[in-house]
């Protein structure tokens, strides 16, 4: 399962976009999965299939906290177990059980685990629990490998050019025999990244935080706004960008659409630059040349095939 995206924490969505008694049905890397609520609306993952005759659990509903497949009405709670087999009073149901994923609920989003035994938690910024933070949200679809969004995110050289009417308007005026340097620190949850210009600093930072998320510190004077992009790989050239924002001003719900405008329009600047690269995942080392300020690139790059590129989740063996 979750081919060259295994075993790792990613967010999904915010914890309110998941409604009690509706399922949720999403795909990530490649596998369907299915996010419900049970009756003490704890949230849960089960591969979205049922065992019996594999349709998708996230077409049924949900009853009492379980999850009734629309096939043949077999349920099963947030865990995988089976919980009732319409007809059949006799099933051995504890060898009758769905794939459940692990799931958390923090700092107002769902987290997945792309395996089924995590040896860690999802890594959290410590944006999220800074005081009086909004946050909202919203997710667009680029038909392209995750790979190539995620370095898009963290590729500074492009911003005076792809970004030139918004947020690389500044930039833009200082291309020509102006030097650019970057500097990549390596952190515990991934990288830090910094930039200069002619020796001057520019400001704010860029953190990305592996596998999937990117944080920018665009913070005003005296007020505290935080970008953050995860690259949620849906198929090979298929990639959810859940772009979310945190500030601490203008705190009011009716100003999130204002936000959600700011970042989509950022993200459609970006969508079909990205989507035109071929091959559309990113290549082997040599396929494509670089330069000095591609750093934070060939650093992403590095970490993919060192800790993803080529592994798999296993399930659990049918009994």
């Amino acid at each position: 399962m979750f081919t060259n995206f295994a075993n790792v924490w990613t967010p999904l969505s915010l914890s309110r976009d998941l409604k009690p008694g509706r399922p949720l049905g999403l795909k990530i890397a490649g596998e369907r999965v299915v996010l419900f609520r049970d009756a003490a609306g704890q949230p849960g993952a089960l591969i979205d299939r049922c065992p019996h005759r594999g349709v998708a659990l996230s077409l049924g509903k949900v009853v009492n906290g379980q999850i009734e497949c629309p096939f043949h009405g077999w349920r099963f709670d947030r865990t995988g177990a089976n919980c009732g087999v319409p007809w059949n009073p006799d099933a051995k149901r504890d060898q009758l059980g769905a794939t459940a994923l692990p799931l958390r609920e923090t700092a107002g989003l769902l987290w997945l685990h792309t395996g089924v035994a995590p040896e860690t938690e999802p890594e959290i910024s410590e944006s999220f629990s800074l005081p009086k933070m909004t946050l909202c949200a919203q997710s667009v679809v680029w038909n392209v490998h995750w790979t190539r969004v995620m370095e898009n995110m963290l590729d500074m050289p492009h911003l005076p050019f792809v970004h030139r009417r918004t947020i690389g308007k500044a930039l833009s005026r200082t291309v020509l025999g102006a030097r650019m340097d970057i500097t990549v620190e390596e952190r515990p949850y991934g990288l830090r990244l910094s930039s200069a210009v002619d020796g001057v600093a520019r400001p704010g930072v860029l953190d990305y935080r592996f596998p999937n998320m990117m944080e920018l510190f665009i913070d005003p004077p005296g007020r505290r706004l935080r970008l953050m992009v995860a690259s949620i790989p849906q198929e090979d050239a298929s990639t959810r960008l859940l772009l979310l924002t945190l500030r601490d001003f203008a705190r009011a719900p009716l100003l999130d659409p204002l936000f959600r405008w700011m970042n989509a329009r950022i993200a459609a600047e970006d969508k079909a630059i990205v989507e035109s690269s071929l091959p559309p995942d990113i290549p082997l080392s040599g396929g494509e040349v670089s330069v000095r300020t591609d750093a934070p690139t060939l650093a992403f790059r590095r970490l993919y095939r060192q800790r993803l590129l080529g592994g798999d989740a296993r399930p659990i063996p049918e009994t």
